[in-house]
């Protein structure tokens, strides 16, 4: 009986590896239903306003043995932000803050997942008035666990802290005893639901 190649029976032997332990990692979708992403900002120095964003789509790949496979995409539509008061929602979809007519969306590009004792890091891209800034996302990672309908559910829950004067949203005024009326740092809170696809 004729051997082998040694080149092609490296090959054969690779691909059964891949079929037998195969390295991607699981895709998730993220379940706007069940997820939330918001933020909060110092206003007229005493008090903090708290909104949210209601429309997000995103998908995340994440494998808890591989973490080197871990990719994230998310997506929100800036004109669904919400903060209980129309009449502030129409100012902060105005040029002064998001310019939704012009920058309709914002994203998040995860790169990276790290470990970080009993929680993660995740390192990303996030854009936003088409300025694009790496900011990091400590968080905890819950599951994956199976869903009673079927497939398998992750739970993604962080919190960062970004300047918008750093993307170019500069909007203030200042009060007659000193101070702004808006707060720079911006308080992010991140909490996802999403399902294996």
């Amino acid at each position: 009986m004729k051997k082998m190649p040694r080149l092609t029976h490296l090959i054969v032997i690779g691909l059964l590896s891949l079929l037998t332990n195969p390295c991607w990692a699981a895709s998730y979708s993220l379940d706007q239903a069940h997820s939330s992403i918001g933020f909060s900002i110092k206003h007229l120095m005493v008090s903090t306003l708290r909104g949210s964003f209601a429309d997000a789509a995103g998908t995340i790949e994440f494998d808890p043995t591989a973490l080197e496979t871990f990719k994230a995409t998310v997506t929100i539509q800036a004109t669904s932000i919400d903060t209980n008061n129309e009449k502030r929602d129409n100012h902060l979809r105005s040029a002064d803050f998001f310019d939704v007519a012009n920058h309709p969306a914002i994203t998040f590009t995860g790169k990276s997942l790290k470990k970080n004792g009993d929680s993660y890091v995740i390192v990303g891209d996030l854009t936003l008035l088409n300025v694009t800034k790496e900011i990091s996302i400590p968080c905890g990672i819950q599951g994956p666990i199976q869903m009673p309908s079927g497939g398998q559910a992750i739970g993604i829950s962080g919190q960062t802290t970004i300047n918008r004067k750093d993307f170019g949203m500069a909007w203030n005024k200042s009060m007659d005893q000193g101070g702004l009326v808006v707060g720079e740092d911006v308080a992010i809170d991140v909490n996802i639901e999403a399902h294996q696809q």
